[in-house]
Formats: C-alpha cells, structure tokens, sequence
C-alpha cells in the first residue's frame, strides 16, 4: 500500500491536515511537538471511474485503492544531530514512499511559529537541509565499510565505492537525489541505503480559508515561482487546513456547493492524492466481477503478470494472458457483453504494459 508522510516544521499545520484527510481526530494544539508517535490514517483512493464500472457490471461491492498517510513528528534545525524528536523523525521517514512537506503559508499572530516569523522558503531549506545532512550520514558510514573491500580489490566493492562517493559529493553541494541523473545500476547501489533525498515530494502549502485557490498569497507564489525555475520541479498543493476540517463536517451536498463558492473542483484529499500518484508515476486497473470492483494501484510500466500478482500469487504464476479493455470504451458501450459482441476486449500477453484505466480480466492456469 502506498504510504504517504507528512512532514515539515513544528506546528506548520500537519496533524490538521491529517485530520481532515483521514477524519482521523489527531491531536492538533498549538505548541511544537505535539504529535510524537506517528498518526496513521488510511483512506480509499477517490476515483470517479469505480463506481461507474460498479454500477454498470452490477457487482456486488465496491473496493477503491488505498493510501495510507503518516501524520510524522515536527522537525527542527539539528534533527540529523538528533536535536528535538529528530531521531524519531529520521527513522519514521525512512518507511514512507514519498513525503508531503506541509509548509506554512499564512500569517496569524495567535499560532505560534517555532521559528518566530512566517517563511516557508527558509521552513523548507531548514527540513530539505536536515535530510541531506541525514543522508550524508547514512553515505559516510557506509562508505567507511566499502573502502576497506574496495582497497583489497573486490570488483563490486570498487563499482560501489566509485557510486557513493559521486553520490556523496552530489549531496554535499546541496542537489536531492531524486534530481541526480543516476543509472538504474546506479539507484539499485543506493536503494538500500533508503536516503531520504531519494523520496518524491510533494509541497502542501498551508494558506488561509479565503486564499486557497493562491490569488493572493504572496508565499504561495513564492514557492510556486522558485519550483517552475527547477530542475526536477514539485507539485505544489495549496489547501487551507481551516477549510479541509470544515468540509469533513458537512454533507456531500453541501460540501460540493461550498467548494464550488470557493471555485474549487476537488477537495484537498483529491489534490493530494493525484500530486502523489504523479510523483510516484502510478496508474490504476481495474477488476471486476459479480462479487466485486475492485481498483488496483501499479507503477507506470508494470507488465500484465505483475498486476496480476496484486490480485493472487497464483494469477501471476500460471499467467497466460490479460483480456484488456480501457474504462472510455467500455462506459461507451455500456455493459461487458456489448462489448464482447462488439470485439472490444483485447487479449495481451506477458509483454503487456498495462495502462492507467484498464478493466482486466486474467487468465491462469496452475
């Protein structure tokens, strides 16, 4: 399941918005270090696509995709020397598939501000910088394991070496390396160290109720216009924490007629959720039957066998094919049987990339 953290500075809005998202009831006072063991919340991924499959092949239920969100401990300046609750951060971070880095966007003197002053340019650095340090730690420590083989001469140790070190320098010249141009031979050296700097980001901007759409809030487009400009640029996400908690009260009816007031298409789950799935590059399948519709979340690429492995072990073992039809066509044509009479359903084999919004039905045999 996909696991998303929230993360930034003390206070910044963090556990408000994990409430809101996951109607979860988190603690959210107004001093640093109010949440201390990670909050988790887990909530179905909303896409209108299911319950209109649901609903034209009549299953009997109906099963979204998930996404589990981590409310995680604020961070501070010293958090790699272990300064605040760092180390629980650190480590807490580690778990999670991409971080969301909530940054205060508003101004109001009765919230206090662990850094005495509203900036989420410098918020962001002071964070970006302690996982960098973090990481550097990580690299150092490992390095000193892998000179000692490499100065004995074992190959592999050398070819790691030579990738650490070029990794290293990267991380202390200030570059993420999820920017770094690295060969897949090259991340699958790193990928067990787990870096933090590895990790997508998604940035939330935390903004007053009546600047959520970012007409006026000058931080909003200071972080928005320092993103355009970069290599490897982010989503930034402006929400108003307020606001998500005052949806999460009212009736579908009335939310969707308050957003639309607002302007709003969508409210911040779905912005979140989408911004993450395009970081992370994930698509979603569907399956579907007389017991269930069920949605199924996969990285862009995937082959049809791998897909099936998330349904059954099985499916995957005795793979001979993936019968395929994409969602626009089958909502056209309107039930499966018009669409077997039509010749609409494709059969694909093992090669198979299966593609965001594909219905499949696989065929196995043990």
């Amino acid at each position: 399941m996909l696991q998303v953290g929230i993360v930034g500075l003390p206070n910044v809005g963090k556990s408000s918005l994990f409430n809101a998202l996951t109607a979860a009831g988190a603690p959210a006072e107004n001093y640093p270090f109010c949440t201390v063991e990670p909050n988790v919340g887990t909530v179905g991924v909303p896409d209108a696509r299911l319950p209109r499959i649901h609903a034209l092949v009549g299953s009997g239920e109906m099963v979204p995709a998930f996404i589990r969100f981590v409310d995680i401990a604020g961070l501070v300046r010293g958090a790699s020397r272990g300064e605040g609750l760092g180390n629980q951060f650190l480590g807490q971070i580690r778990e999670v598939d991409a971080i969301a880095h909530v940054l205060r966007c508003f101004e109001d003197a009765g919230v206090v501000h662990v850094m005495g002053s509203v900036d989420p340019a410098r918020d962001m650095e002071i964070v970006e910088a302690e996982l960098a340090l973090a990481d550097l730690d990580t690299l150092e420590r490992r390095i000193e394991k892998v000179d000692k083989k490499a100065r004995s001469g074992e190959e592999d140790a050398i070819r790691e070496l030579d990738v650490l070190e070029r990794v290293t320098d990267a991380v202390s010249r200030g570059r993420t390396l999820r920017d770094l141009p690295l060969t897949v031979q090259d991340r699958v050296t790193v990928r067990t160290l787990n870096l933090l700097t590895m990790k997508p980001v998604i940035l939330l901007a935390n903004v007053a109720e009546d600047e959520v759409t970012g007409g006026s809030n000058r931080f909003l487009r200071e972080l928005q216009g320092a993103e355009s400009g970069r290599v490897g640029k982010r989503h930034v996400v402006p929400f108003s924490a307020a606001m998500e908690a005052e949806l999460t009260l009212l009736e579908p009816e009335d939310r969707r007629a308050f957003m639309a007031d607002l302007g709003l298409q969508a409210p911040g789950l779905d912005r979140v959720i989408h911004a993450a799935y395009e970081e992370l590059d994930l698509i979603t399948f569907f399956s579907t039957g007389e017991k269930q519709t069920r949605a199924w979340t996969v990285s862009r690429g995937t082959r049809a066998p791998e897909a099936a492995g998330l349904i059954h072990t099985d499916f995957q073992r005795g793979f001979i094919r993936a019968d395929a039809i994409g969602f626009p066509e089958f909502e056209a044509l309107g039930s499966m049987r018009a669409a077997r009479d039509r010749g609409a359903i494709r059969s694909e084999g093992k090669e198979y990339e299966v593609r965001d919004g594909d219905i499949l039905f696989f065929r196995f045999n043990v």
